[in-house]
């Protein structure tokens, strides 16, 4: 006979399994999982053993979900020998079943050899049906040995069992409508896509007046901007840094309903996760050092208009669950505040970071990834659009001639040699070379000497040789060997030199030389392409640069390397 303070000590356990329970399936998203660490603890608190969940497929019929004691798949595949019909009693009647002694119980004989009873001892199966208050999901169901003459109280494990899968019903539900959600959201976004190719541009476009562009890439972005914009769904401008993305929202902001309201923009990457909540949330008076005041954050002050957060994707784990919530909910609290404020706010948000990357990574919440990644508007680098450049260029030169008091134009020759630059920085970076080089130019006119590029003397370029080396000397594949000019053949490149002390000239995509006769032999060596573009040229080093594609520099490394001699005319 048992003492009273053993049986204490057993009473205690159901409350310690429930608790261990309910934390596993509030830990995780991985339904799998979760219900195979809840049959454990079944296992290890309660010395329940073969454990099961089924649940009912598309058809109605039960397949297990998770067991206990082998893998699901060898389950699946006929190593556990269950008793399904038992299991589709239980989820029709949602009746739950008590079967003292599994050998005496012809339903239960299939299943009768996965128990290793002892000598006098009985298998009891218990099966309960996982439910919410819709609809039965499913069943849990578990064997419990006990001996012959002890006392069993069948009636108390069945309650523990019951509301154990009461709170699998639950989390089941919660799944289910996440992954409902997040279906209907992928949905949206292809349809919104595939209406957003079909609808052509309008020129101009209200609010992207300062967007200047009119390469197929841009009038594909305006299309997408004009088809987005008069929705309330969530805009993700994605692109590289420097391309523009501010502009478009603003854009984005300027067409929509939204137009009259705020358009309130917080970059997330200067700053800390505490200080970012309290710009975004705001804060009560005395919520920490400093709070002498209320402050309204970023929310409350855009409420019925637009927020851009730009940098999207360096906020942090904790600040991005914080988040989350605000974008379902529409609600939050300021910090150190207990009242729930609710708003209306349109979120564009923005990021040059690979977010799918991320969130298989684990560094960017998935759920959040699904709130953000509703439309998508990818902004192309400027060497994609190349057309671009000298559009890009005149009005950067009028705004700096308007802000000085000057009158500076460009001559065709500068324009030609901007557009063979690279510029990873993008719109950008083009913007400071048109300063820097309108700031130190004497004259009037900006010809191609006045670009830095041309005396070698260009510090960016050289920021992106160094990269490019480094990328080259990286494990990785090697980078697309340009063409011939004006052939359309592939060669090897011209080397470019490097030194400590050398500034690199700008990095040039690859492209058609200027002047290139379409009747150069595409087999001659690259010594004698060298000679033949000299001649064309009268011998001036720096036209056949730019038939080449190459800089003045460059030129004059490849006609020492093959031994050249520069001829007077």
């Amino acid at each position: 006979m048992r003492s009273s303070r053993d049986r204490s000590d057993d009473s205690a356990l159901p409350l310690i399994g429930i608790y261990e329970i309910s934390k596993i399936l509030g830990a995780t998203l991985d339904l799998d999982q979760a219900l195979r660490e809840v049959l454990n603890v079944l296992s290890s608190y309660l010395a329940m053993r073969h454990g099961a969940v089924v649940l009912n497929d598309d058809q109605g019929k039960p397949v297990l979900a998770a067991v206990t004691g082998m893998s699901l798949q060898a389950a699946r595949a006929g190593a556990l020998k269950y008793p399904f019909d038992a299991a589709a009693r239980v989820i029709s009647t949602s009746i739950p079943m008590v079967v003292p002694d599994i050998a005496e119980e012809p339903m239960l004989e299939a299943c009768a050899g996965n128990a290793e009873a002892l000598e006098d001892e009985r298998i009891a199966f218990y099966c309960v049906p996982i439910k919410t208050t819709e609809k039965t999901l499913g069943a849990l169901s578990v064997e419990r040995g006990c001996d012959g003459g002890a006392y069993v109280v069948y009636e108390h494990d069945l309650r523990f069992l019951t509301m154990v899968a009461t709170l699998i019903g639950q989390t089941i539900r919660l799944h289910r409508k996440v992954q409902a959600d997040r279906e209907m959201l992928m949905d949206d976004a292809k349809r919104l896509q595939k209406k957003m190719v079909e609808v052509a541009p309008v020129v101009p476009v209200r609010g992207l007046e300062d967007v200047v562009g009119t390469s197929p890439a841009m009038a594909s972005v305006f299309a997408q901007v004009q088809q987005a914009a008069p929705t309330k769904a969530t805009i993700l401008l994605r692109g590289e840094s420097g391309t523009g993305k501010e502009l478009i929202a603003r854009a984005v902001h300027a067409q929509s309903q939204r137009a009259r309201k705020p358009f309130i923009k917080v970059n997330c990457a200067a700053l800390s996760e505490t200080v970012l909540e309290s710009e975004l949330f705001g804060h009560e008076k005395g919520a920490f050092t400093g709070a002498v005041a209320e402050r309204k954050g970023r929310f409350e002050l855009a409420n019925g208009g637009s927020l851009f957060l730009d940098e999207i994707g360096e906020i942090s784990a904790g600040f991005q669950a914080k988040l989350l919530r605000v974008l379902q909910e529409g609600e939050f609290e300021r910090v150190g505040g207990s009242r729930t404020i609710k708003v209306d706010v349109r979120l564009i948000a923005a990021t040059n970071r690979d977010l799918e990357s991320a969130v298989a990574e684990g560094s960017f919440r998935a759920d959040l990834y699904y709130r953000l990644n509703v439309v998508p508007i990818f902004l192309p680098p400027l060497r994609e659009r190349s057309g671009d450049i000298p559009l890009l260029a005149g009005y950067f030169l009028d705004q700096f001639n308007r802000e000085n008091g000057r009158e500076l134009r460009f001559s065709p020759q500068a324009l030609a040699v901007l557009g063979h630059c690279y510029f990873p920085g993008n719109v950008r970076e083009l913007e400071n070379c048109v300063y820097r080089t309108a700031t130190m130019t004497k004259g009037d006119r900006i010809d191609e000497l006045d670009l830095l590029c041309q005396h070698d003397i260009c510090l960016s370029s050289t920021l992106w040789h160094k990269r490019a080396a480094a990328e080259a000397a990286a494990p990785v594949p090697p980078p697309a060997v340009p063409l011939v000019p004006g052939t359309g053949r592939v060669s090897a490149p011209i080397p470019v030199p490097t030194g400590p002390l050398s500034a690199a000239p700008c990095p040039a995509a690859p492209r058609a030389a200027e002047g290139a006769g379409e009747g150069d032999d595409p087999d001659l060596s690259e010594r004698e392409r060298l000679i033949q573009a000299m001649e064309k040229c009268g011998w001036v080093q720096a036209k056949a640069a730019r038939m080449l594609g190459l800089t003045p520099r460059q030129i004059g490394y490849a006609l020492k390397k093959h031994n050249i001699e520069v001829r007077q005319l």
